[in-house]
């Protein structure tokens, strides 16, 4: 590396450690559990997007090791090439029966599924309006279709009401919301949402990622919970699935257009087989066992409820995200080594994941939590704003 890098390089490094917002990678040594060891030592684990705890069932591990003996590991191209088997067609069956659509199509990653389906439909032409906090690949997505993009303010309906009406000159119009915002754990006013699209003829594209498995009478996610249609939903199979990859679903239209244009689709190689296989066994169990969702959600609102009666500043409602806002990087940084010192690993949130000033611990529970455990999570956390004199008492 030329020493001119290498010192530009160094600076920058520098600059970032000095504002508190270094990052290093956590090396886990055993399978995702309530419970995870890192570097020998075992923690309670309080920051996982396993919110169903499916990512180690014995059942998925199974069906995946019977495809990779049949298929193999990889999948060895893209989907319209050499990548496309069996598995892929039943899954993306599978998962347009699960969410009630026509079709659904497969992406390698949540990520990819985001900025191929934004940047797909939407044009120079035209324009989306995009929640200020919704999630980086959806940025990335508006950034990449080339159209103008007006953010609106967090939820707030007057003020997308407002810029749909600047937008009118426009070819087309989206609005791109989260379902369920992962960094903050509140729920999109979905209805509110589809009745402005349908009033100022613009499109609504969702991103079920937080709350497909998690929302709804049979998990299927945010347009249930709030018993309302959207025109496009896309997701991920990485969190409540317990697997990895990403979706979208809509009308077979829409499948057989984003087969032929999301370049993220067409370039991609396809998920292995095990993957596949493994998502499709997940779904039927999440359909099969709802009581694995009735507890998490008892779970996060028992800690949501203490939390907030120790005082705490807490954000989010009916998800198991439950932001806990501390203030400043450098405070965050320090109450999350302090709860590693009491064995629970729940990692600080810092800019530019969130805004300055809102660095936070995102605690994010999972069904294999028991109540003990949350009682341990709470206490701990209790103990230590008190250390850190956050709170009184």
């Amino acid at each position: 590396m030329p020493a001119r890098m290498h010192n530009w390089l160094e600076i920058e490094l520098k600059q970032i450690k000095e504002k508190g917002l270094y990052r290093e990678l956590k090396t886990a040594e055993s399978s995702p559990a309530s419970s995870v060891v890192i570097n020998g030592k075992e923690y309670l684990m309080a920051a996982s997007n396993n919110y169903l705890g499916l990512a180690g069932d014995r059942r998925l591990i199974r069906a995946a090791i019977i495809a990779h003996e049949k298929f193999g590991i990889g999948s060895s191209g893209s989907r319209l090439t050499t990548g496309n088997t069996i598995l892929h067609d039943q899954l993306e069956q599978r998962i347009a029966s699960f969410k009630n659509k026509e079709a659904a199509m497969l992406f390698s990653s949540g990520y990819l599924a985001n900025i191929g389906v934004i940047s797909s439909l939407a044009g120079e032409e035209d324009c989306i309006l995009s929640d200020e906090l919704n999630h980086a690949s959806i940025i990335d997505g508006c950034r990449l279709s080339k159209a103008k993009t007006i953010v609106y303010k967090h939820v707030d309906m007057e003020d997308l009401e407002k810029k749909l009406k600047e937008a009118q000159g426009y070819r087309y119009r989206f609005i791109v919301t989260d379902g369920v915002f992962s960094m903050d754990g509140n729920i999109a006013p979905l209805p509110d949402i589809v009745k402005l699209g349908k009033q100022y003829d613009a499109y609504v594209i969702v991103d079920d990622a937080h709350a497909t498995g998690v929302l709804g009478e049979n998990g299927r996610g945010t347009s249930e919970f709030l018993n309302v249609d959207v025109d496009v939903t896309i997701g991920t199979l990485s969190k409540a699935v317990g697997t990895e990859g990403g979706f979208v679903v809509g009308s077979q239209k829409l499948i057989d257009y984003l087969r032929n244009k999301a370049r993220s689709f067409i370039f991609q190689t396809g998920m292995s087989p095990g993957i596949a296989a493994a998502s499709k066994k997940a779904i039927d169990i999440i359909e099969e066992e709802p009581d694995r969702r009735e507890h998490l959600h008892r779970l996060e609102r028992k800690l949501r409820e203490k939390l907030v009666n120790s005082g705490f500043y807490v954000l989010g409602e009916q998800t198991p995200i439950i932001p806990v806002i501390i203030g400043e990087a450098d405070k965050a940084v320090q109450f999350a080594q302090k709860l590693l010192e009491a064995g629970i690993y729940a990692p600080a949130i810092r800019p530019p994941t969130v805004p300055e000033g809102m660095s936070r611990i995102r605690l994010t529970l999972m069904a294999s939590h028991t109540e003990e455990e949350i009682s341990y999570i709470h206490q701990s956390i209790e103990r230590i704003g008190k250390e850190l004199k956050m709170m009184k008492g």
